[in-house]
């Protein structure tokens, strides 16, 4: 027979969704444990089972070979309208399951012990159950082992809807951010229409300072913390953005060697080759200038080398930046990926080079 649905179905089922759980791909983490559970308790199925409105999915299975079924069908069903653990030594000799077909099959679930899994609030979500095809009970040992794994199970959902939230929550934060940006560019940008000279100039500075940093952002954003990302594309992307912002007269010229890294190492990169190029246009060519800041970025044997070259003059004794925001930002951003900077005149300008290992 069918269970009737739970007294508080309604909130059951918001429960459950709050997990955003269903159809999620399998997980390693899920998957030890119903192997641990079929092991320690010597049965060939074990499943953490979730009971949705009209079936019952399963996040990790051993012995069933399938990813859910009817709800007409579930012993699941049953046990979450009990207590937080429930054995049956025959599933024929109990009325709930005799017109079960799982049960009546040849051979059928003959067996089933299941501890539920509830949430922090008190609602069943689903359960750890271990099931056999002949009648047998557990022993009190085995009995405390699904108790304990079915903790665990609650513990790792738990875990992912918090990481969820965080995830929304930085969404939310970067969408915010992002719109903060645009808005104080645009504001830059009304300014600097308004003025000329030097308060211009400045203007300028600002729009692009900002304008740079709300596009390290938004090429970020979207990346998960395990997501590894192509330098090399994301290097191209951010010159192009770059030479926008750059007077008509300043060129930027790059190439790049591919290379996947996380994001807050790409993040730093970034910051580098931003300050790089405003270093370059600062101290090399100033307001008025013309010429071509030039961009690469190569792998050599464990390391990569990003450097850039301009033609101007570079900075004097009297113009280095010493402890300015600027090179704070640089230094701290080369520290992070474990670099080293070197920086200098050339023959025909100025050049400076990151280099760090490839992890």
């Amino acid at each position: 027979m069918k269970a009737a649905p739970h007294p508080d179905e309604a909130a059951r089922l918001v429960a459950l969704r709050r997990y955003d759980i269903l159809d999620t791909p399998r997980e390693s983490d899920f998957d030890d444990v119903v192997a641990l559970a079929a092991r320690v308790c010597g049965a060939p199925i074990s499943v953490i089972n979730l009971i949705d409105a009209d079936r019952q999915w399963f996040k990790a299975e051993v012995g069933l070979g399938v990813r859910e079924t009817p709800l007409d069908t579930s012993i699941c069903a049953h046990v979450i309208l009990e207590g937080d653990f429930v054995e049956i030594p025959d599933t024929l000799a109990d009325q709930r399951m005799r017109d079960n077909p799982l049960c009546l099959a040849d051979p059928g679930l003959r067996f089933y012990a299941g501890a539920v899994l509830r949430t922090g609030d008190g609602q069943p979500i689903g359960t750890l159950c271990v099931l056999d095809n002949v009648p047998r009970q557990l022993d009190d040992l085995q009995r405390q082992a699904l108790r304990v794994l079915a903790a665990q199970v609650m513990a790792r959902l738990d875990l992912h809807a918090a990481l969820m939230r965080e995830t929304m929550l930085r969404k939310e934060i970067d969408h915010r951010v992002k719109n903060s940006l645009q808005m104080v560019a645009a504001f830059a940008q009304l300014q600097r229409r308004q003025l000329a000279g030097d308060a211009d100039a400045a203007l300028r500075a600002v729009e692009q300072q900002v304008g740079t940093v709300a596009l390290l952002h938004d090429l970020l954003s979207h990346a998960d913390g395990d997501q590894r990302i192509d330098l090399a594309e994301y290097f191209e992307r951010l010159t192009d953005a770059l030479a926008r912002m750059l007077p008509a007269a300043i060129r930027i010229t790059s190439r790049f060697d591919p290379l996947d890294l996380g994001p807050t190492m790409v993040a730093a990169l970034g910051s580098v080759v931003n300050e790089l190029v405003t270093n370059a246009l600062k101290h090399s060519y100033g307001i008025g200038g013309a010429g071509t800041i030039v961009l690469t970025g190569q792998r050599e044997g464990g390391m990569y080398r990003l450097m850039c070259e301009d033609h101007g003059k570079g900075p004097d004794e009297a113009t280095l930046p010493g402890n300015g925001l600027g090179l704070r930002i640089m230094t701290a951003a080369v520290r992070q990926v474990a670099g080293v900077l070197e920086s200098g005149p050339t023959s025909g300008g100025y050049r400076s080079v990151v280099t760090f290992p490839i992890h």
